[in-house]
């Protein structure tokens, strides 16, 4: 939740989801890491690639822990992990279907000052614990950037 506190943008368009989607490729690049990145706002898809050793799943993925955030307006990451601190899982007590919505790390809401959430970023192809920090960390040097 700290994150999702800090991580606030003064605005979000076109050019920034450019900007922010490149500087994930860069930073999976520079991993050689078998990624998927996409954003978007407002139902809109402003940015996506599929960089070598990723897989049409990991567009599922994305698709399914976008979805979570666009319906909890916090990260899958912490989403799962609320589901897991009361001792059961999201699949198990969510009420969602499995094959539409995963709170899998990697998803993280694109808010806006004064706005709220209005869209998400999303990694998938590496652990979920790595997914959401390569997430965080495109975000952080975004936002100082």
């Amino acid at each position: 939740m700290e994150q999702e506190r800090r991580l606030i943008l003064p605005k979000f368009d076109h050019e920034d989801a450019w900007e922010l989607g490149s500087l994930l490729v860069e930073l999976a690049r520079e991993r050689k890491a078998p990624v998927a990145v996409d954003i978007t706002r407002g139902g809109q898809q402003l940015f996506h690639a599929a960089l070598p050793g990723s897989t049409p799943d990991n567009d599922a993925w994305i698709a399914r822990k976008r979805r979570v955030v666009e319906r909890y307006a916090c990260s899958s990451l912490l989403v799962g992990t609320r589901f897991r601190a009361k001792g059961t899982t999201f699949e198990e007590s969510s009420r969602l279907d499995p094959d539409t919505y995963a709170a899998h790390g990697g998803a993280f809401p694109i808010a806006v000052e004064g706005a709220g959430v209005i869209g998400a970023v999303v990694v998938s192809g590496l652990p979920q614990l790595d997914d959401h920090a390569l997430v965080i960390k495109a975000l952080d040097l975004f936002i100082t950037d």
